[in-house]
């Protein structure tokens, strides 16, 4: 049976640009919002951008880290990156979630920001960052896609 996060509206799916106000609030997609709705972890992305992850997904990748061996540096390394900077935050009822100021700074984040779904996560960058990052890829957009499918994938 697939896994839930794979199908239907458990697919976090496109590109936004929302604003962030002066709090420093985030209006999540509407489209994200029932996926999101239950509560989400905000942690540090790879790339200087921000993962948002649905409590499910949070849980798998943690129990994925945890499970290594406690002489694994890279897994101790990574854990606490991951966690030291973890914020758990459930939306309020205008679709709105508060990125800390740590998080904030960390990506880079103005008040324009692009939101992305990458399948199972949500990713917040900052707006010119994700031109940047986005530009510079596309160029090689086709020989990454040959590589991942050299991984089988």
């Amino acid at each position: 049976m697939p896994d839930a996060t794979f199908t239907g509206p458990g697919l976090l799916l496109g590109t936004f640009t929302p604003k962030l106000d002066e709090k420093g609030r985030l209006i999540l997609p509407a489209k994200f919002r029932g996926r999101l709705a239950g509560g989400l972890v905000m942690t540090r992305g790879q790339d200087r951008c921000l993962f948002l992850l649905p409590m499910d997904e949070f849980s798998r990748i943690y129990e994925q880290v945890r499970s290594a061996p406690v002489t694994s540096q890279q897994a101790r390394d990574y854990l606490r990156m991951f966690l030291s900077s973890a914020s758990d935050e459930v939306p309020d009822k205008q679709g709105r979630v508060s990125i800390p100021a740590p998080l904030r700074e960390y990506a880079g984040l103005g008040r324009d920001v692009v939101v992305i779904g990458v399948g199972t996560r949500v990713e917040v960058w900052d707006a010119e960052a994700w031109a940047a990052y986005s530009e510079e890829k596309e160029a090689g957009y086709a020989e990454i896609a040959e590589a991942i499918s050299d991984l089988g994938i």
